[in-house]
């Protein structure tokens, strides 16, 4: 298959809110979820390459990307994973590999769990797990006055440079940052978009806590974990407690950051290939 398969875009309405997704390819469905802060843009480097395998689908979650901001939307994980099944059942999509990343991957672990019948297999990249503990000073922060105030009034103002700083901390090596990339971050970062960030981190806790729960229903499922060697966001070493918990294979992928799949896709896209064909 060629490597210039058009990706097509579509806008639909789940429960009053306008979700955009991305398609491209045919055959068995592989819906990707992107993580927190992100869009299906981040995708934009693997959706051709996995095309030739499976009709892919990169959704943008409500409040991200290109899909509508709506004030006071449910930031619960399971209202996410609703969201995820209710988008699905629109689409006729009965069943699916899912691939997440970070807190997209966190909902697609919870996706599988609570509805087995609707996944085949899972590909989690660097997924937000309960046995990393490297975010929680930044989750204390977030929870005080000055850190929701920072949030939502000085994000939102901050220079480009700024952001690209950020986005440097989430790769092995800041040289692989392509142009354009940092607008799949930063593009619709508005208040309210903000506000759903905050919202998910001040519940990060009760969140895992869910999650943990709900692992040992993820044992029968296939599941590809993908982690750079120089994550600084969740932990490798996280990375390796769950693989042993969902019995999962773990490929480590040398000098990558958080975001293996879009720093590296030379070696994340062949790897997440041969899983699906196996």
């Amino acid at each position: 298959m060629s490597r210039t398969v058009a990706i097509e875009n579509f806008v639909v309405d789940v429960d009053g809110v306008k979700t955009h997704y991305a398609r491209a390819g045919s055959g068995p469905a592989l819906v990707l979820v992107h993580g927190l802060v992100g869009s299906a843009r981040n995708w934009n480097k693997n959706i051709r390459f996995l095309s030739q395998f499976r009709t892919v689908y990169a959704l943008d979650l409500a409040n991200s990307g290109a899909s509508e901001r709506v004030a006071g939307l449910d930031a619960a994980l399971e209202a996410h994973v609703d969201r995820v099944v209710r988008w699905m059942d629109l689409l006729d999509i009965e069943v699916a590999d899912v691939g997440g990343h970070s807190h997209g991957g966190t909902i697609s672990m919870l996706l599988a769990a609570r509805h087995p019948q609707r996944v085949r297999r899972l590909v989690l990249f660097a997924p937000a797990n309960p046995f990393c503990t490297l975010g929680h000073p930044q989750m204390r922060f977030y929870a005080t006055y000055i850190g929701s105030y920072f949030a939502r009034w000085v994000i939102p103002l901050m220079p480009r440079i700024m952001h690209r700083r950020a986005l440097e901390r989430m790769y092995g090596d800041k040289r692989r940052i392509d142009e354009g990339i940092l607008n799949g971050y930063t593009d619709g970062l508005n208040r309210s978009a903000i506000e759903h960030v905050l919202a998910i981190m001040l519940r990060w806790r009760e969140d895992m806590a869910v999650l943990e729960a709900a692992l040992p229903q993820l044992t029968g499922v296939a599941t590809l974990l993908v982690w750079g060697d120089r994550d600084r966001a969740v932990a490798l070493r996280s990375g390796q407690e769950l693989a042993v918990r969902l019995g999962a294979r773990l490929e480590i992928i040398p000098q990558a950051g958080h975001i293996a799949f879009e720093e590296m896709p030379e070696l994340c896209n062949p790897a997440v290939g041969e899983w699906l064909c196996s």
